[in-house]
């Protein structure tokens, strides 16, 4: 086969595009840091990047579910034990009352005292956390207690669960029957036979005293529920700070591109486009006009 002028300098051509076309690949992966700028560039690795983002994204929204989770764990917590300490100072309020040394006047400030206490628990069993009601169940709109007068009760039992792991819904708000019950609340609770003893005489202390301990245990367990899917929450935490890494690590190593390698492979690709446009200016046919010069 005869080869000409014209095959020689086409094939040139051809070879300084294709050179000229791998100098930019390796100039795009140092500017991005990434193996591929399009799918095309290397289809396994854009659908495996797009498996691995899919991942790395799903653990995202679980540890923002967990956000959420966490701050309703927290108010929970707080709310009972604030519930608690007004607990403990009505104990110690009956107790220091019944002993029979006390002033009408004084028993009279202890009752005063006391509709304060049952107050601030009907207060804090209607906390609000990001407007929404922590202590009414799954019913975050409306609230548990209406303060009255009279006081009317709404509390809902049912489970406000937050997904917090790949098909793991964690319960997240306490039955708030056992904390603000309205045995101990009502216009006929715990707590108003309490005042109405100290006003007018009228009950027995001694019963008193142990309803109050029966409420009590009551919060206690609940408390101690809690607690408990608050340590499942910090190992599911744990779990997904883990899976975050381990996600993040398959993805880059997928997507990342090999600096050191990228700049050498640069560097030789450098050279050779070199060699080749000096091998290209020696294969084109000289003109007439590189006589005249």
């Amino acid at each position: 086969m005869r080869i000409t002028q014209s095959m020689l300098a086409s094939n040139s051509l051809r070879h300084l595009s294709k050179s000229y076309a791998n100098l930019d690949k390796y100039q795009e992966q140092l500017h991005t840091g990434k193996k591929i700028s399009r799918p095309s560039d290397d289809p396994v690795i854009a659908i495996k990047g797009m498996f691995y983002r899919t991942n790395l994204t799903e653990v995202e929204q679980y540890k923002r579910n967990l956000s959420e989770a966490y701050t309703w764990m927290e108010n929970s917590e707080a709310g009972i034990e604030q519930a608690t300490q007004v607990m403990h100072r009505a104990r110690e309020l009956l107790v220091t009352g019944k002993n029979g040394t006390n002033s009408a006047e004084s028993l009279k400030a202890i009752a005063v005292e006391i509709e304060q206490l049952r107050a601030d628990l009907i207060s804090v069993a209607n906390t609000q956390v990001g407007g929404r009601y922590i202590f009414n169940g799954s019913d975050t709109v409306n609230p548990p207690i209406q303060a009255g007068p009279p006081v009317t009760f709404n509390m809902k039992r049912t489970d406000f669960t937050v997904e917090v792991s790949k098909g793991v819904k964690l319960k997240v708000n306490i039955d708030p029957k056992n904390v603000f019950d309205d045995k101990l609340l009502d216009e006929n609770g715990t707590l108003n036979q309490i005042i109405e003893f100290f006003k007018n005489n009228n009950g027995d202390p001694d019963q008193l005293l142990g309803k109050l301990d029966e409420h009590f245990e009551t919060m206690s367990a609940e408390r101690s529920e809690l607690g408990a899917r608050y340590n499942r929450l910090e190992l599911i935490d744990d779990r997904l700070a883990d899976q975050e890494v381990i996600a993040n690590r398959i993805l880059s190593e997928n997507e990342d591109a090999d600096m050191e390698k990228v700049i050498t492979d640069l560097t030789v690709q450098e050279s050779v486009h070199r060699a080749s446009l000096a091998a290209s200016s020696r294969i084109i046919q000289p003109t007439l006009i590189d006589f005249l010069r």
